[in-house]
C-alpha cells in the first residue's frame, strides 16, 4: 500500500454520520474505535481480530463486528488471516508508529443509541441552519411526525438541545431558536471569554502529554495547506481546542456552564460548510498555535491571555461570516420549524 498521510487515511474513511446526519451506527462506531487503536498502536501490527472477540469486547452482536472488521479490510488497516480472523497491517509512511508493548485494549460497550440519539445531530443541524436568519418557532408534535418518533423522543431531543443554548422556551413555554443577531453572537462570545480561560487554566495541569504537542502538529499541517482546508475540517480543529482540550478541565460544573454558551461552535460548523475559503489563510488557527506554544513552553496564564485574545477577535469575524450566509443562502422549508 503506498505511503500516506494522516489525512489521505481520514479522507478514505469519511464518518457516515456526518454524511447523513444520523448518529452513527454500531459497526460504524466499532470501526471508529478500532480504527483510532490501529492508527495509535494500541493494536499494532500483526495483532490478529476475531469477529467473536471483537463481539464480545464491544458487547455487540456478530453481523456489526463483522461489518466493522470488513470495513477496516477495504481501507487497508487489517487483511484477513490464514485460518479465520484478520491480522492488523503495518501502518505506512507518515502514520506508522514506534514498536512498543500494545497496551490492553479498555473494555467498550457499545450499547444501541436511544431513539433521540439517532436523531439529534440532523435536528441540530437544520435549526442552526436556520438561526442566521432570525429566529424560529420548533413545534414539537410536528418533528416527532417529521421524523416518525413520539413526543417524548422529539421531546428529548429539544431538552438536549436546550442544555447546549440552541433553543429557549418562551413565556408561553413554547419552543423556539432565538436569531444569531449581532447582539446575540457578542452575549456568547463574552460568556466564553470569561469561561474557557478559566477551564483552560484548569485543564493544564490535568493535560495528558501528548495532548498540547498534537494540538500544535495539526494546528502547523493546517497552516501549510490553508486554501485546501474544507468546512469540516476547519469545525474540526476549532473543536479540538474549544471542547477537546478544555474537557480536560476537570470542574464539571463549569464545563456544564460553558457548553451553553458554544453553541456558535454549532453554527460555525454550518458556517464553514457554506464558506470555509472565507479568509486566506483562516486567522483562527495562528491563534489557536499561540495557544498552543504558550501551554507547551509552560505558562498556562499566558496562554489564558492569548485564548481571551482569539475569542474577542472571532466574534467580528464571526459576524461577517453570518452576513455573507444570509445574502448567499436560503433554508429550504421544514415543517417543524416556523420563522418567527
Amino acid at each position: 500500500m503506498p505511503s500516506e498521510s494522516r489525512d489521505d487515511l481520514a479522507e478514505r474513511m469519511p464518518p457516515i454520520a456526518e454524511a447523513s446526519g444520523i448518529a452513527p451506527r454500531l459497526y460504524e462506531r466499532a470501526f471508529d474505535i478500532l480504527a483510532g487503536q490501529i492508527a495509535a498502536g494500541v493494536l499494532p501490527p500483526g495483532e490478529r481480530l476475531l469477529e467473536s472477540r471483537v463481539a464480545e469486547r464491544f458487547g455487540i452482536s456478530r453481523a456489526p463486528a463483522r461489518q466493522a472488521l470488513a470495513r477496516l479490510e477495504r481501507v487497508g488497516l487489517v487483511r484477513r488471516a490464514e485460518g479465520h480472523g484478520f491480522l492488523v497491517e503495518r501502518l505506512p509512511g507518515s502514520l506508522a508508529v514506534p514498536e512498543r508493548a500494545p497496551a490492553e485494549p479498555a473494555p467498550v460497550q457499545l450499547a444501541a443509541q436511544s431513539s433521540w440519539e439517532r436523531i439529534y445531530k440532523s435536528v441540530e443541524q437544520e435549526v442552526v441552519a436556520r438561526t442566521a436568519f432570525g429566529a424560529w418557532r420548533v413545534v414539537e408534535n410536528h418533528l416527532a411526525a417529521y421524523y416518525d418518533v413520539s413526543r417524548t423522543v422529539a421531546r428529548e431531543v429539544l431538552s438536549r438541545l436546550s442544555q447546549r443554548g440552541l433553543v429557549k422556551k418562551d413565556a408561553r413555554l413554547h419552543w423556539f431558536a432565538p436569531a444569531l443577531t449581532p447582539a446575540y453572537v457578542a452575549e456568547l462570545f463574552e460568556m466564553r471569554a470569561i469561561l474557557e480561560p478559566a477551564a483552560l487554566r484548569q485543564a493544564f495541569p490535568r493535560l495528558p502529554p501528548p495532548a498540547i504537542s498534537d494540538l500544535a502538529r495539526h494546528l502547523r499541517e493546517a497552516m501549510g495547506r490553508s486554501g485546501s482546508l474544507t468546512g469540516a475540517q476547519l469545525s474540526i480543529l476549532e473543536t479540538e481546542l474549544h471542547v477537546d482540550l478544555l474537557g480536560h478541565c476537570g470542574n464539571a460544573t463549569l464545563m456544564e456552564a460553558l457548553a451553553t454558551y458554544q453553541s456558535m461552535l454549532a453554527a460555525l460548523t454550518f458556517l464553514y460548510r457554506w464558506s470555509p475559503q472565507f479568509y486566506a489563510p483562516e486567522p483562527f488557527l495562528a491563534e489557536h498555535l499561540e495557544v498552543a506554544e504558550r501551554l507547551a513552553a509552560g505558562h498556562p496564564d499566558a496562554a489564558a491571555e492569548a485564548l481571551t485574545r482569539h475569542l474577542r477577535g472571532s466574534f467580528g469575524r464571526a459576524v461577517e461570516r453570518l452576513d455573507r450566509v444570509r445574502r448567499e443562502f436560503v433554508p429550504g422549508p421544514l415543517p417543524y420549524l416556523a420563522q418567527l
